[in-house]
């Protein structure tokens, strides 16, 4: 037992040095694309030296192209935003900014539009992300 306990020890360092972060980069995984590019959920896109990925649909009421409505509805995407060094998560609506660590950043575009009775499957949308 006494033998296990300086392995225990040099392992737990080991995990921990797997966690650095190096402050110079964006602390995202895959690679990013342009910014102006609709992007689908769970894909970086650059945007001004932040990467920004649509992680989740939080809500899509929107008024479907089909039908009339007395509100516009709106659509809200869990946003992970990644700069050098540091990240944040954020619920970003249609239309408004976010702003984190000096940025200022806006969901600019949400395809596809709803349709009244159809549900937009999570993998048909697209995002665009814009800096402000």
């Amino acid at each position: 037992m006494i033998r296990s306990l300086p392995l225990a020890a040099a392992l737990g360092a080991l995990s921990l040095s797997a966690c650095a972060v190096i402050p110079d980069a964006p602390v995202v995984t895959g690679v990013p694309l342009p910014e102006g590019t609709p992007v689908a959920l769970m894909q970086p896109v650059q945007v001004g030296d932040a990467v920004v990925t649509p992680r989740e649909v939080v809500e899509d009421s929107r008024c479907p192209i089909n039908a009339r409505c007395v509100w516009a509805g709106r659509l809200i995407v869990r946003t992970r935003i990644d700069g050098a060094g540091w990240r944040d998560t954020a619920e970003i609506t249609l239309g408004e900014t976010f702003g984190t660590h000096g940025y200022v950043i806006a969901l600019s575009s949400g395809e596809p539009g709803t349709v009244a009775g159809q549900e937009t499957p999570p993998e048909a949308y697209r995002f665009t992300y814009e800096l402000r």
